[in-house]
């Protein structure tokens, strides 16, 4: 009797951290990827500067270099090439339709990411059309944002964050363990599923779409329930990136404080930077640092929720009866947050600050199509009959709750330590 060969395959999150490695290496020693034009004002910049020969080439090169990497990924997880091919194109171009509304310049006067309009388009289709199953499937959203994320450590450096002293460091730190636990608590009190509760915790209280899906990979958590932490996490990050940069002028708050505020309080590190702008230079810079310690405690966090949640929950859910071994720790471990600290660790001490000027800009695009491929994928794989059908009022409610609660600690917090 003939039996299968056992397909080789590597663990997704393993896969991520090479993915990533790959391309890092590839930025710095091969290849420096041109960055793309998206911005434009009226028709005429759209034909001359979008459209534009050479920055279509640049866009043809872009989606080669991606769609090689997310093919050598699918390879190595063991997931469908030949759907990958299919489907991968399909995201690409939806992906683009959202960076060129995003770079409209109207649009930029609001604040509007790109990560938003992938996340609206995707899931127009996703709902208003059947998709295959096969086609959902072959999405791969976590693979997409894993990658990001490794990416998203090369711009975490130490040195920046110790330019703004101790006080960046001590509010991440009391903002992150003050609005976790009132998170936490809040959830166990409107009875929020488990695997909510985590996300939502630590989405509110670290630094939104990053920390929820570094948790859900701590807890190998449901990927719908992800999908409705990170829609929720970048619809309130909408109106807060707008207002609180209005009620701080109303009220006059000091650019130290409205900065400190700003960065730990809003969730993504591109509404923080564009609710930063809108203040002024200095708000822009102590909550660009400020945001930053929060990311530097993604790792430190992750590590904790995975053993938190391996010594009180198994793979079914259900409470241990006995304390795990190591080996189950690190079973639950998401490994690709070893990447995401790996690449920090690499660009504080390793490579120079002229180097890291050179490469900054390809790596941060390339960070941000990561992120939006995701979001394009999250949309497309996301159907809000699903979602209804798991009690979705009470996480809403606990996440809006935390969110003030968020906001107003973090508000006296930036106070007692940045107003002079």
């Amino acid at each position: 009797m003939s039996t299968q060969p056992k397909k080789f395959t590597i663990h997704e999150d393993w896969t991520v951290v090479i993915l990533g490695f790959i391309i890092i290496g590839i930025s710095l020693f091969i290849f420096l990827p041109e960055v793309p034009v998206f911005s434009w004002s009226n028709t005429t910049d759209l034909t001359t500067k979008v459209f534009d020969f050479k920055n279509l080439k640049i866009l043809f090169i872009q989606f080669i270099y991606l769609i090689s990497i997310g093919t050598f990924g699918a390879f190595l997880i063991g997931k469908s090439v030949k759907y990958f091919l299919f489907t991968f194109p399909i995201v690409y171009f939806l992906t683009l339709i959202a960076l060129i509304l995003a770079g409209n310049s109207a649009i930029k006067s609001i604040n509007l990411e790109a990560v938003i309009f992938s996340l609206i388009i995707g899931l127009a289709i996703g709902n208003f059309f059947k998709l295959p199953d096969w086609f959902r499937s072959a999405l791969s959203t976590e693979v997409f944002v894993k990658i990001g994320l490794v990416l998203l450590g090369t711009s975490v450096i130490f040195s920046d964050i110790l330019k703004a002293g101790s006080l960046g460091l001590i509010q991440a730190l009391i903002v992150v363990l003050s609005v976790w636990y009132f998170a936490f608590w809040l959830c166990k009190k409107l009875k929020v599923d488990d695997e909510l509760t985590m996300m939502i915790s630590s989405a509110v209280s670290i630094c939104g779409v990053s920390a929820a899906i570094a948790t859900s990979g701590a807890i190998k958590g449901d990927s719908k329930k992800l999908s409705y932490v990170i829609s929720i996490v970048l619809v309130t990050a909408i109106p807060m990136m707008i207002f609180m940069p209005i009620i701080a002028k109303y009220f006059n708050f000091p650019e130290e404080v409205t900065g400190a505020w700003l960065g730990g309080s809003i969730d993504t590190s591109g509404a923080v930077v564009a609710s930063g702008t809108l203040v002024g230079e200095t708000a822009l810079k102590i909550s660009t640092i400020v945001k930053f310690s929060q990311n530097v405690l993604l790792g430190i966090a992750a590590f904790a929720i995975s053993v938190y949640w391996t010594y009180t929950h198994n793979k079914s859910g259900e409470a241990l009866e006995s304390k795990p071994t190591l080996n189950v720790i690190w079973e639950r471990f998401p490994k690709f947050v070893i990447g995401f600290i790996a690449a920090s660790v690499v660009f504080s001490f390793f490579i120079t600050s002229e180097t890291r000027d050179e490469v900054k800009d390809s790596l941060k695009n390339l960070q941000g199509l990561w992120f939006a491929l995701a979001f394009t994928s999250i949309g497309l794989e996301t159907n809000f009959k699903d979602l209804l059908q798991n009690n979705s009022k009470k996480p809403l409610i606990a996440f809006l709750i935390a969110q003030l609660f968020n906001i107003i600690i973090t508000l006296i917090i930036a106070f007692l330590l940045f107003s002079k």
